[in-house]
């Protein structure tokens, strides 16, 4: 039994096996004192009450009170891995960052993959978006491309991104997970029928991290050194090839091992078979954009490869596992604003939004300095700026340069041959409605072209299985909406309700409420007894 252990659950062992030659170290505080006893609290004789002065019991309790930080509000459940990408096809042509140079070039690149909805306890194998964030250390700064592992997602104006996460995790009453909450709004927005779609599809429950591609989902602009634009989407590729899970056996896993996803990236990388993706870029040029028939910074919406052929770039190559989770993986901060010279956010809604949203949060949970923590900092480049101070600076604090801006004294200067590309826009500022922009064609697409008639089968099962504990009002909006997707797609759906609805019928809950009688509990009791 003890030999068939892997990797992961032998860790421990490997760490004492590394440490073998190596004296073992002295106990010391947070502060570097040598601590004589760590099983035994100070006291006043052997049964008498704690002294203040036991410093050291207080030192170790003062850091487990504050050792958790605030979990992520949506993808607090993942799992991280170092590499490094390297560039296999020119495009600078397209793009001037430093990360696509020459052939060859090598980056280091640290990755998250993560669950979305779920809290950070959760299970691996829910159907449920998977979180695909890749931080790139390159010599001009960080480059975070913070995607998913599908190419769209449910909404397309970030306004609506609060109330979406809401519907996702927990009733604030019941503190349970609520169906009528998540179809009340999936009916709502007919934007969300792509990626719903797409969710309740097999590809809903990928087989592990390796075995899912990961795509930058967004609009992005890609500049060159002659300051030539154009838009771009990116692609990670699997090369261990799509695997998806049943719902049979991600049941399974998640009762019998919840962390399974977890362990299987780790154990894969720690054996050496280091997973690997290629990566793909579509380009748009601006005249192409003005005139597509589909809004092309529409997160909802895919750009068809036939018009725009995935172009080859790179190879990213996971070979490292973390060296401790907290410091590598839960303090690891992604950020879709962090763009080196050459990559530039679209006229995206959501990606704007997130370019706000995700600094924000990671303020709030780590701190002003983030980007101060090893795995956040941006170590292939010196950081010279006029931010100072802050909690956590674990730096020298840029010492005694100026820390305001302009100045006389040979501080810092800005970059003109790093200034943004510019963008010409004639438009009207106001709230634009974009509910209507075509939510159904390129679902019908989907449905009809990319699922087989099996696939199509456990689709509509896999979402009338959790639409059924929606009220029947819901269910019916809903159905309503993929009958418009395509006349089969209602139908089965509405069919496997039928049969669902007519086995345990809805009955409606009537709350009575009455006030409390000692004298009427009593009575009660006995009425028991």
């Amino acid at each position: 039994m003890e030999g068939s252990r892997d990797q992961a659950s032998d860790q421990l062992r490997g760490w004492k096996s590394s440490r073998a030659e190596v004296p073992v170290d002295g106990l010391t505080t947070g502060a570097g004192h040598p601590v004589g006893d760590k099983l035994n609290v100070i006291t006043a004789g052997p049964r008498g009450p704690l002294l203040v002065q036991d410093v050291v019991f207080f030192d170790e309790m003062a850091h487990f009170d504050r050792e958790r930080i605030p979990e992520r509000v949506v993808h607090a459940k993942g799992a991280g891995a170092f590499g490094f990408f390297e560039v296999t096809h020119d495009i600078t042509r397209y793009c001037k960052a430093k990360v696509f140079q020459h052939i060859g070039k090598r980056t280091s690149v640290s990755v998250r993959f993560s669950t979305v909805g779920g809290e950070s306890g959760s299970a691996d194998t829910v159907r449920d978006p998977r979180g695909f964030a890749c931080k790139f250390y390159t010599e001009d700064g960080i480059w975070d491309l913070t995607g998913n592992n599908t190419p769209i997602f449910f909404i397309r104006d970030p306004f609506l991104f609060p109330s979406f996460i809401h519907t996702q995790k927990r009733n604030p009453q019941t503190h349970l997970k609520d169906a009528d909450m998540v179809w009340d709004f999936f009916s709502l927005r007919p934007e969300s029928l792509h990626q719903v779609s797409i969710l309740y599809s097999d590809r809903g429950i990928p087989d592990g991290f390796r075995h899912m591609n990961g795509y930058g989902s967004h609009t992005f602009k890609l500049v060159n050194d002659k300051q030539e634009a154009v838009y771009c989407k990116f692609h990670f590729k699997t090369n261990q090839g799509i695997q998806n899970l049943s719902v049979e056996a991600a049941k399974c896993l998640a009762a019998e091992d919840p962390d399974y996803s977890l362990r299987d990236l780790y154990n894969a990388i720690a054996s050496g078979n280091y997973p690997s993706w290629t990566l793909y870029i579509q380009v748009m040029s601006f005249q192409e954009a003005r005139v597509h028939r589909w809004n092309p910074f529409d997160v909802t919406k895919v750009w068809p490869h036939k018009e725009f052929p995935l172009i080859p770039v790179g190879q990213l190559v996971l070979n490292k596992n973390p060296v401790n989770y907290f410091a590598d993986v839960e303090q690891i901060a992604f950020d879709p604003s962090n763009m080196p010279p050459g990559i530039e956010p679209s006229p995206d809604k959501m990606l704007q939004g997130r370019l706000f949203s995700y600094p924000d949060t990671h303020r709030h949970r780590l701190g002003a300095n983030y980007l101060q923590l090893p795995v956040n900092c941006p170590f292939k480049c010196r950081v010279t700026n006029y931010q100072r101070d802050g909690p956590m600076c674990s730096t020298d604090n840029q010492g005694g340069a100026p820390n305001y801006y302009p100045n006389s004294f040979s501080a810092p200067e800005a970059q003109p041959c790093s200034i943004e590309h510019s963008l010409a826009t004639i438009s009207d500022v106001a709230r634009y409605n974009s509910s209507d922009d075509d939510n159904f064609s390129q679902v019908t697409t989907f449905y009809v072209n990319v699922l087989n008639m099996e696939e199509r089968r456990r689709l509509c099962e896999n979402i009338a299985d959790h639409l059924k504990d929606a009220q029947l009002f819901i269910q019916k909006r809903m159905v309503d909406l993929l009958t418009r997707v395509h006349a089969d797609y209602g139908a089965q759906v509405s069919s496997l309700l039928d049969k669902h609805n007519a086995a345990c019928p809805k009955k409606p809950v009537i709350k009575t409420y009455t006030r409390y009688s000692p004298d009427r509990a009593v009575a009660s009791e006995k009425s028991n007894l």
